[in-house]
C-alpha cells in the first residue's frame, strides 16, 4: 500500500507528516521552492498519494506533484473542521490531521483548473484589480472637489476630454491642482494597461465558443462571460444548475433542525467573489432590457425589494449560464443584432480591422428600425412571461435545477 502525506503548506515551507501502514509520522520540513520541492519529490513512490490545504501556492505545489504521486489532494480548509476547531493547533498537529484524513478517504477536497482556466484566472483578476485601482484615483478626485467645496461636474464623464478642461479651470490652491495633476497621469497609465488587458481578454473571447454563447444573454458582454468561464473551468462537472449556484454562492444559506421548518437567511457568498461581483452587475444591466429578465426582475423587485431582486436574477444569469453551456443553444431571447454588435466590438478590442465605406458584421445594430422590431418581439415574450407566473403564488422553490425561461426544453 501507498503512503498517506500531509502538507502543512506556508509561505517559504511546509511541514511533512506522513501515514505508513497506520502510523502517522513527522518528516520535517521542506522548503517551498520549486528546485527544493523537485529535490524533495524524488523520494516519492508513484503509488503515495498527498493532502495540502488550499493556500496562495498550493496550486502551483499540487502542479509539480501531480506526475509524480497517484493522487493529490487539495483540501478546502472552510470544511476542514478537525484543523480550523483543533484545541491545539500547530503545523505539526495540521499536518498529521490532513495525513489521517486523506487515509481515511475523509479529506473534502477542492477542483484543480487545467492550465487554461488558471491562465484566465489571473488575467480576469489582473483587470478587476486595474479597475479597482482606476476607481479609487477617481474618488480620490471627486473628494477634492468636495472638501473644496465646488460643485458638481456639470458634465457626465469628469475624466474626459470637456471634463479635464472644467477641472483645470477651477478655483483651487496650487496643492491641490498638483495632486489632481498626478492622479491624472496615474489614470492614465492604468487606462493603457487596462487596454492592454481587454485587447488580451477580448482574444481569448474569441477563440471560446463558450464565451460567445455566453454573450447572447442580455447583460453578459466577454468580460462577464470570461469570468464564470474562468471560475467554473468545465461546466460538465456539475450535475445540475443548482450545484453551479452553490459553488458561485448565489445561493441562501439554510437551517433546519429536527421538526422545524426551515429557514432561509442571505446568500452564502462561497466562491469566487469576483466572479458573483461581476453576475450582480450584468443582472442590473439585464434587469433594464427588455425580455423576461426583465419581467423577473420586476416580480421579485415587487415582493422582496430591489437588492433581493438583483441578486435574485443574478442566480438567473448563473442558471442560464450552465444550461446554455451544457445544452450547447444560444440564448433563445436573444436579439441578433445586439449580439452580432457585441461580437463586432469584441473582434475590434482584439486588434481586427474597421471596416471603412462598407458594413460590416454589427452594422445592422445600426438600424433604428430593425432594433424596433426586434425589441417589440422581446416585448411579446417578456408579456408572455408575465401572464404565465400572473396566478403564481408565493412558495419555497422545488429545487429541480431548470430554468423557467430562456432556455429550450431538453431532449429525453
Amino acid at each position: 500500500m501507498g503512503r498517506y502525506i500531509g502538507l502543512d503548506v506556508h509561505r517559504d515551507f511546509a511541514q511533512v507528516a506522513i501515514v505508513e501502514d497506520g502510523i502517522v509520522s513527522d518528516a520535517g520540513r521542506v522548503d517551498c521552492r520549486p528546485a527544493a520541492l523537485r529535490e524533495w519529490m524524488t523520494g516519492l513512490r508513484s503509488d503515495d498519494e498527498v493532502a495540502l490545504e488550499a493556500t496562495g501556492n498550493s496550486d502551483a505545489i499540487a502542479t509539480l506533484l501531480t506526475s509524480h504521486v497517484a493522487r493529490v489532494v487539495v483540501s478546502n480548509p472552510l470544511k476542514t473542521r478537525a484543523i480550523a476547531e483543533a484545541n491545539i493547533k500547530t503545523d505539526k498537529v495540521d499536518a498529521r490531521i490532513l495525513a489521517q484524513l486523506l487515509a481515511a478517504d475523509f479529506l473534502p477536497s477542492v477542483w484543480l483548473p487545467d492550465e487554461r482556466t488558471r491562465r484566465l484566472r489571473r488575467q480576469t483578476m489582473r483587470r478587476a484589480h486595474l479597475v479597482r485601482q482606476r476607481t479609487r484615483l477617481k474618488n480620490q478626485v471627486h473628494a477634492i472637489l468636495h472638501r473644496n467645496l465646488l460643485p458638481r461636474p456639470p458634465v457626465a464623464d469628469l475624466f474626459g476630454t470637456v471634463g479635464r478642461r472644467w477641472l483645470a479651470g477651477q478655483d483651487l490652491p496650487n496643492d491641490e491642482h498638483h495632486t489632481i495633476e498626478a492622479l491624472m497621469r496615474q489614470l492614465d497609465f492604468l487606462g493603457e494597461e487596462l487596454a492592454l488587458a481587454d485587447r488580451e481578454l477580448a482574444a481569448e473571447a474569441l477563440a471560446d465558443p463558450v464565451v460567445r454563447r455566453l454573450m447572447t444573454i442580455p447583460g453578459v458582454d466577454a468580460v462577464v462571460a470570461l469570468s464564470v468561464v474562468a471560475a467554473v473551468g468545465d461546466f460538465g462537472r456539475f450535475s445540475s444548475s443548482d450545484k453551479l449556484v452553490a459553488y458561485l454562492g448565489l445561493h441562501p444559506r439554510v437551517r433546519q433542525s429536527g421538526n422545524q421548518p426551515a429557514s432561509h437567511g442571505r446568500i452564502t457568498k462561497a466562491g469566487r467573489a469576483q466572479t458573483r461581483g461581476m453576475l450582480v452587475e450584468a443582472a442590473w444591466v439585464a434587469a433594464r432590457a427588455p425580455g423576461p429578465l426583465r419581467a423577473f426582475y420586476k416580480r421579485v423587485k415587487a415582493r422582496r425589494g430591489f437588492q433581493v431582486a438583483v441578486v435574485a436574477t443574478a442566480r438567473k444569469l448563473a442558471v442560464l449560464c450552465w444550461h446554455l453551456t451544457v445544452d450547447g443553444q444560444d440564448y433563445a431571447f436573444a436579439r441578433p443584432s445586439l449580439v452580432a454588435f457585441k461580437q463586432r466590438k469584441l473582434a475590434l478590442t482584439a486588434g481586427a480591422p474597421r471596416a471603412h465605406a462598407h458594413r460590416g458584421p454589427g452594422y445592422d445594430y445600426n438600424d433604428k428600425q430593425l432594433r424596433r422590431h426586434e425589441r417589440e418581439v422581446i416585448e411579446v415574450a417578456e408579456r408572455a412571461y408575465e401572464t404565465l407566473v400572473a396566478g403564481w403564488q408565493p412558495r419555497r422553490p422545488a429545487h429541480t435545477g431548470t430554468a423557467d425561461f430562456g432556455v429550450r426544453p431538453r431532449r429525453a
